[in-house]
């Protein structure tokens, strides 16, 4: 995490900058934009300490400074200061903020899901769940684009913040699990507290996007819920079957 990620105050010190009241600075990684409350975005590129503002506003760089918990800047154009401000960084973070933050989750999650499903595969005797498995690899691998694409649509690339990848590898205990026997009723186990992890973090996502107004995100959400919820219905319906086929893998008989 870069120290220039999160929302700024934009504070007028002097110049010919009008008044900043309800300005503010987002940036995440390499990007951000500059928003008045309520209202559109000026989007730029981060370099070290200036803000590159893209086309048509390209002449324009804010050159920061650190200054305590925050930055001074200068407002330059075409390499000459016309004013100068200051960023403190707010107390309540928006909701753009939060969005941002369950897109790169999820974006995590898909990607430790990927894994996970490739271990499954490699260990799974079942031929139908093999088949089912490599089907959802496939699906799986359309939702790791989708909310890369979607973190891209909001300025910023996915972070190398894992908490949701390290939840996952933490319920499923994966390397352990499958040297051990009962492959098969081990991987539906496995594959089904995934599947409800993903139900759960995309049901937030979609209620965090819609007060957002992210109509795109809420709609992918619904898009790869019926998915998961495809995929856990699958094994919900086959518990008997991998109930036996456990048993056998352990050479009880029933």
């Amino acid at each position: 995490m870069s120290e220039l990620d999160g929302v700024w105050e934009v504070r007028r010190l002097s110049g010919a900058l009008p008044p900043m009241t309800g300005v503010r600075k987002r940036i995440h990684g390499a990007r951000g934009e500059t928003v008045i409350v309520g209202g559109p975005g000026v989007p730029f590129d981060v370099h070290g300490y200036e803000l590159r503002y893209r086309a048509p506003f390209a002449f324009l760089v804010d050159v920061l400074e650190p200054d305590g918990d925050g930055f001074r800047g200068r407002a330059t154009a075409f390499g000459r200061t016309y004013g100068e401000f200051e960023l403190r960084r707010t107390v309540v973070t928006d909701i753009h903020t939060q969005l941002v933050k369950h897109l790169d989750e999820a974006h995590a999650l898909e990607q430790t899901v990927l894994r996970m499903l490739d271990s499954l595969i490699q260990t799974a005797d079942d031929p139908e769940l093999i088949d089912r498995l490599e089907h959802h690899k496939l699906e799986t691998y359309e939702h790791e684009r989708t909310m890369r694409r979607r973190l891209e649509a909001h300025g910023v690339q996915p972070s190398v913040v894992r908490q949701a990848a390290g939840l996952l590898e933490a319920v499923l205990k994966l390397p352990l699990d499958l040297v051990r026997g009962e492959k098969s009723g081990r991987g539906a186990r496995d594959a089904y507290t995934t599947e409800h992890l993903e139900i759960a973090s995309y049901e937030l996502l979609r209620r965090i996007a819609d007060r957002a107004r992210d109509e795109e995100t809420t709609q992918a959400c619904l898009q790869i819920l019926e998915q998961e919820r495809a995929m856990a219905q699958f094994i919900e319906e086959r518990w008997d079957v991998f109930a036996e086929m456990s048993l056998r893998e352990e050479g009880v008989v029933v």
